[in-house]
Order: C-alpha cells, then structure tokens, then sequence
C-alpha cells in the first residue's frame, strides 16, 4: 500500500506505514544535441500574457507621455512583501537610479557570479537562476535582452516563465525594497547591475508576494524556467552511474542542483512559517556589521568592488568544512582532472550567498592545485576568490550532499549512451473534495473516483540490445498553484500515482476493478514536493494512470505530463454524456379531456381563512400518501385500474380542487406525507424549491400544474429513485455519500463526465460532503429534465442545439 513521504525526509519506506509527518494534449519531440529544446520550448512558442495590455503597449504608452511605469498590480508596498506578519522595520522601495550612478540592466552578459542571496530563504530560486545562466539559449527566453536603463527607459521590465504548458510574460515596475540605500533581497556582486533582482521581483509578482518564495526546491524554479521534466535523487540511494548521469546532463543543458539536509530534518525544500520581525532584525544587525566591515577590507587589485550580501538566517547551519545544511547549491560543471598520474573526478558548486565555500580538498585554496597545470587550470576556470563557487572532489560530494535535483530540457538528456527524440502529451485536471478527491489506494471507497487518464503504449523501443518488447515512458505529475496559495493557508499536498492496465474500455473504471486488480506500476513514494516524476518500462498495451493525492478530500489543480520514447496516446478516462430513454413525456389523453374527467366542487375560501374544501385537501393528501405507499407494495396489469387506483383518482380530484391540477405546494403536501410514513427513510421531507423542480420536469404545457396523468408518472420516477437512494444510505441515516452519488446517478440511466459530477458535488452536497434524500431527488430531477429539454431541441440528433437568448433563459429559468 502507499505509504506518504515528506519532501524534507524522502526516504522509501516499507508498504503499508504510516506516513511520515509534514515538517513544514499537446505534443511535441525533440532530443539529440540540436533539437535538445523543441520538445519544450518550440511547442510553447505562443506567449500567453497575463494582463490585456503587454509590455511593448505599456512601453510605449510611457513613453509617449514621458513617465515612468508603475504597476498596479504588484505596487511598492508591505503587500508585496509579506502576508503573514507586519514588518517591523519601514523599507523604502527605489528606482536603481535611486540606489546608485549609472545603473545597468546586465553588465558583460548575465552569469552566475551576478547572484547573491539577501535576507529571504530563497536559495533554491537563487541556485536555480544560476543554472540558468549556463544556458545562453535558455537565460534568453527567460531574461529578454532588449531592456536597458538607458535607452528608452520607461521604468518597465518584463520576464517569461513557463506556468503549467505555456509561457507567460510577467511585466513589472523596477522599484525594488531598500533598507539604508541597499538592496533586501537578491543583487548582483556588481552593485550597479539589477538584472537579478529585477527577475526576483518578476517571479515574487507570479507568486504573489517575496515572502512566498521563502522554501522551496531548486527543481521548481528551474521547470518555470524551462517547463523541463525533473528527476530527484536521494544520494546515498543514487545508481551506480550517478557521476555518468550528471556528466551527461552538464553536456546536454540539463539544470542541476544539490543540498544538505540538516541534523533536524530540515530541508530547504520545506517552508516553515516566517518570523518576519526575527528576520528583519537579523537583517538590521548583519547590515551594521558588515558596514563596519567594509571600511577594513583591502580591495586593490580586485576588478569589482562586491556589493555586501547579508548573509541569510541558514548561517547558524554551515558546517567546518564550510558547507551549510539544509541550503541548496547550484551544480555548474561535472569534470575530471589528472592529479598525481590518476584522473580525479571534480564537481563545481556554487553558494547562493556569493561567498561561504567549502574549504576541504580541490577548494580555491587546496594544495592540490599545486599540482595542475596552468592550462589545466584555465580550462577549469579555477579562481581564488570568495565569491561562492568552489571545486569538490566527486567523492567528497557523495560523502557530504544528500539530495541531488535535475532538470531536464527533455527526458533522453540522462540516457547515457544514447540520443532519442520524445513525444510529449500533457493533461491538466484537478482533485475535487467529495467527488474527485479520493486519495490513495489505502482509502479503496474513493480510490476510484480520481481523475483517470488512459495511456496507451503503441510502439516497442528501439534497442536492438534489449530483448524484451518495452516501451519506455516517463510520467510526471506536478499540483498546481500551492505556493501561490501560501497566503490562504496552502500547503503542498503529499502526491503519487498509480498505473493499472486495462482492456476494452473507454468508461471511468469503477470501485471493483481496483479490489481485484494490481497495479502494473506505481510512483516509488508519495511525496509532499511540487512535482513527482517516474521512469518506467512496460509492454505495448492500454494503461490507466491514477493520480492522487496521499488523503482523501484534498482539492487542488494539477498536470499530468507522459513522455514516451515512441508513439503513445494519452487522454482522460472520460465517460460519454447521456441518458436512458430521454423521450419527452406524451400522455394518451391531453390534458383538455383529464381536465374534464377531474371535475371538482367550487368550494375555494376567498377571505384567507381555511374552508371545508380546504380541510378536505389535507384529508385528501394524508389518504393519497397511504395509497401511493400501497401502490409501491402491488402492481396490476397494464392499462387495468385497480380499486386502490380508482380511489386515488378520485382523492386525487379532491387535492387538485377547482383548478383541477396540482401546484408546488400541493405536491410537497402530499409527498411530505408520504415521507413521514416511511419509518426507515430519515428525511425532513421536501423543499418547496424541490416540488416546483419536480412540477417544471412535469408540466407539458407551461402552467406550472402537473395533471393526474402527469403526477403518477412522476410518481414512478419517485418510487425508482427511492429505491436507488436507500441502497446506498447503508447507514440509514438519510444521507448518501457524494462519492457514491456516481454510482447512483449511473443506476438511474445517467451517464457524466467528471466535470458534471463535480458540478453535482458543489451544488447538492454539504459541508460533510453528504446527500440528503431531497437534494438527492431534485439532482435527479434536474437531470432528467435537462436531457430532456436537449433531445427536444436536438432535432437532427447531432449532439449541438442552438437556442436564442428567450429560448436559454425560458429553458434555465424554469428548469
């Protein structure tokens, strides 16, 4: 069974334990060395931008009335900062022109020694920026180079990122938080360059705020960089080739990244909550002291004057060989070097911070580059200077490191040996609470009622090395949203997926196909992480994917992305729209000769007070209630009138009075009657609302009455949905569960889609996600009447109708 694993503590447990707690269709190809991003980036050419004007109208439009931009919707206030707490110290938000002399967009082109962290526990964001800037190709889809301060400046810059399967451009203003004239969060080593600030600023903006970039993992950032596909490794659990993968994946363009969990459990990849006046008070102290520090430094023969970096609230971890716990350093380069006649393998990290390195064997200043040569050492572009990145040897990275995260531009980028191309198919759903939210397979009631997604596997590899007919396939499921959703309690949701095979069916698979199947395979953990992601190699088939979350009754968006090697088809289980016998109701006799047959004495009291007519309505309702209770217990032969049938036509005259049908409030008269004398049927009877759902799914000719004729076939469709209802109430507490309203809706002849159920949930369950047994009956009755009106209107039977504006709001007005 699936057991939950929390991101800051991944380690595979045994089946069936308890889970951890928490501590904090498009397609494309592409692979090989040239077509490396076609895969990602060529298929998400459109830019779909987030606001109605784009940057070059707002551009333009400052610069026409020579002012400089402010954006309304990340403004240059504490709302942009934080959501949790109130800051205690006043920062002051400046222009770079503000800050300093001739500020610069970029400055000798964007690199990785530009990046320093301020005061906010976004190293994961950091060391992801500085991957990024290794791939010229990439930093320039993300960072467009047509800004400047200087010519056309209009205070306006724009950054691209990818969100869910497309590119969004993300405009701001350059005002950016200061305290005493230095800059709070990223900055560059040069402090007149902003680039990297201003890209903080942009992704803060897509979140919401900076504070809820605080934790993170450094995989995140890299997908909305790339919209790659990551791979999470536990180092001391790594292949054997775990030095080979990551060389391949430096070679072909893959971001990478690595960390140290603490002793504590703590991952940078976890979020605890902020103590904002702690931090800003660190911050306060750090600036005092590094000024005071500043004065003593000797910078001669140094080309920058760094900008000071406050060192972030992590510091407390960092260890004597000078690597800080639960931090996360870029990964810039996998080399090898000949050091005493035998090839040592080197790994080249970079600190976030922009200074704390490791001081241990191959570090700027180890004797061992005593030993390499000077073109060796040019190669390596091997420096003694503080400003974060340092050489490792391999082993010592094993020793020290615990989690390693790559991001792949496309998945053939850690085949070792080989190049491929990939077709690429993505799929967005959600997890709906008490419809589609069914979590893991330890909750079997509501396992099955996940969104479920087909996965059909058309085509064996090609590997003429492999004997076996496989197909190869990644699957990746990523939730949606969560972090901008910080501020409204959100939390990342523990997540995996199942894979079952299946054969012959294109319908929702039901509860008893996943008691008495097993999976065919399934994610290693579930895992409180934004994306999981899984490689695997099946047969040729028909499969089905399951995601889900580790609990049951947990909403929230996600996308489903499979990447196979060789053709494949993936698409939503989605059941076909329809309804048994959805005819429209036609009588033998029309309602002008029933009317005739019901004659009734004009009695009706005009003064409000209740009349002898009206005393006999209610005599008249609890006797009908009693024959309609005998009705469900005999059946007569078609078209011969019983005696009790006789005489409930003939009481049925007395209620319908001189109009000689039946209203709403006649009809939940009767009905409500008929509840109180099913003993085994908890209900508090019918709405109002409901009855006149139930006289509108009747009424053939728009007079808001139904006729006799009319109420006995309601009466039918009544007595079948009880029944349907009480099969479930199991409990016999007058509720169903909205989970097993599917069931039920497909017992009575309906067949939805899983947006239609999530609809049902929304609109009849309540709070405790359950059903009442009028709520039940009014969906039923709303169904029916709608399939209904479509069949009617769908004259030519090809699916579609079109309705002018009278006939959509006489239709949905009276449904």
């Amino acid at each position: 069974m699936p057991t939950a694993i929390n991101a800051a503590v991944a380690q595979q447990t045994a089946a069936g334990s308890v889970p951890s707690t928490t501590v904090g269709t498009t397609e494309g190809a592409g692979g090989g060395t040239g077509g490396i991003y076609s895969a990602i980036i060529s298929r998400n050419q459109p830019i779909i931008h987030v606001k109605e004007k784009t940057y070059e109208e707002l551009h333009k439009k400052c610069l026409e009335k020579n002012i400089l931009y402010e954006d309304p919707d990340f403004p240059p206030n504490e709302s942009s900062l934080f959501y949790s707490q109130k800051s205690p110290v006043k920062f002051e938000w400046k222009r770079p022109r503000e800050i300093c002399e001739n500020p610069r967009f970029i400055i000798g082109g964007a690199n990785r020694t530009d990046i320093c962290q301020g005061e906010l526990g976004n190293c994961w964001f950091l060391a992801a920026i500085a991957c990024l800037t290794l791939n010229k190709k990439l930093l320039c889809r993300v960072i467009p180079h047509d800004q400047s301060f200087i010519q056309n400046y209009a205070g306006i810059f724009h950054f691209q990122f990818w969100r869910y399967g497309n590119w969004v451009d993300v405009v701001i203003d350059d005002c950016l938080p200061t305290y005493n004239n230095q800059l709070v969060f990223t900055k560059s080593s040069q402090r007149n360059e902003f680039w990297s600030a201003l890209l903080e600023k942009a992704y803060a903006k897509l979140h919401g705020s900076y504070e809820a970039l605080k934790g993170g993992n450094t995989t995140e950032a890299m997908e909305d960089f790339t919209g790659g596909v990551t791979e999470f490794y536990e180092i001391k659990d790594a292949p054997k080739d775990i030095y080979k993968i990551m060389k391949h994946a430096i070679d072909r363009g893959s971001l990478m990244a690595s960390s140290i969990d603490d002793d504590l459990g703590f991952s940078y990849g976890s979020a605890p909550r902020s103590n904002i006046g702690e931090l800003i008070a660190r911050m306060v102290k750090n600036q005092e002291n590094a000024q005071m520090t500043q004065s003593t430094v000797d910078y001669q023969g140094m080309e920058e004057r760094p900008a000071w970096t406050i060192v972030p609230m992590q510091y407390e971890t960092r260890m004597s060989c000078g690597l800080v716990k639960g931090h996360a350093y870029s990964v810039t380069a996998v080399e090898e070097v000949i050091f005493k006649g035998e090839k040592i393998r080197l790994v080249r990290l970079r600190n976030p911070w922009g200074q704390v390195e490791w001081n241990g064997a191959w570090s700027d200043k180890s004797e061992e580059w005593d030993s390499v040569n000077e073109a060796e050492k040019i190669r390596l572009q091997h420096k003694v200077v503080e400003d974060g990145e340092f050489w490792i040897s391999f082993q010592d990275f094993m020793r020290h490191f615990t989690k390693l995260e790559i991001c792949n531009l496309t998945p053939d980028t850690l085949e070792v040996d080989k190049f491929q191309t990939w077709t690429v198919s993505v799929n967005e759903g959600r997890w709906v609470r008490g419809c589609s939210a069914g979590g893991c397979r330890n909750y079997p009631d509501t396992f099955w009622t996940n969104p479920q997604y087909r996965l059909k596997l058309l085509e064996e590899d090609d590997d003429p090395e492999d004997e076996e007919v496989i197909c190869s396939f990644l699957v990746a499921l990523m939730q949606k949203n969560r972090r901008k959703e910080r501020k409204l309690g959100a939390n990342l949701y523990t997540i995996g997926f199942a894979i079952y095979e299946m054969h012959g069916t294109k319908h929702h698979l039901q509860k008893d196909f996943f008691l008495y199947n097993a999976s065919k395979a399934r994610s290693k953990t579930y895992i409180n992480m934004r994306e999981i992601s899984e490689r695997f190699r099946l047969p040729p088939s028909e499969y089905v994917i399951i995601p889900s979350t580790y609990d049951p009754h947990q909403e929230g968006e996600f996308i489903l992305r499979v990447f196979s090697e060789k053709r494949s088809l993936s698409e939503e289980v989605e059941n076909m729209i329809e309804a048994e016998h959805p005819l429209p109701i036609i009588f033998v006799s029309d309602r002008a000769n029933s009317n005739k047959e019901l004659t009734a004495d004009e009695n009706a009291g005009k003064d409000g007070r209740k009349t002898q007519a009206d005393e006999k309505k209610v005599a008249a309702a609890t006797c009908i209630s009693s024959l309609l209770l005998s009705f469900q217990r005999s059946s007569t032969k078609a078209h011969e009138e019983s005696e009790e049938q006789k005489q409930f036509r003939n009481i049925f005259r007395q209620i319908a009075g001189d109009d000689m049908e039946i209203n709403a409030e006649e009809l939940r008269n009767v009905l409500n009657n008929v509840v109180k004398k099913h003993k085994d049927l908890r209900s508090e009877g019918f709405e109002l609302e409901s009855c006149r759902s139930m006289i509108a799914l009747m009424d053939t000719d728009g007079s808001g009455k139904i006729n006799f004729d009319e109420f006995r076939h309601l009466w039918d469709k009544i007595k079948s949905w009880q029944k349907i209802f009480k099969r479930y109430d199991t409990d016999h507490s007058g509720t169903i569960n909205s989970y097993e309203m599917r069931n039920a809706v497909k017992d009575a002849g309906f067949r939805l889609n899983n947006q239609l159920y999530d609809i049902i949930t929304m609109r009849y369950a309540d709070k405790n996600m359950n059903i009442d047994f009028d709520s039940f009956i009014c969906c039923f009755v709303r169904l029916d009447a709608m399939f209904r009106a479509f069949h009617a209107f769908d004259k030519d039977g090809d699916g579609i109708i079109k309705l002018n504006v009278l006939e959509w709001l006489q239709l949905t007005l009276y449904a």
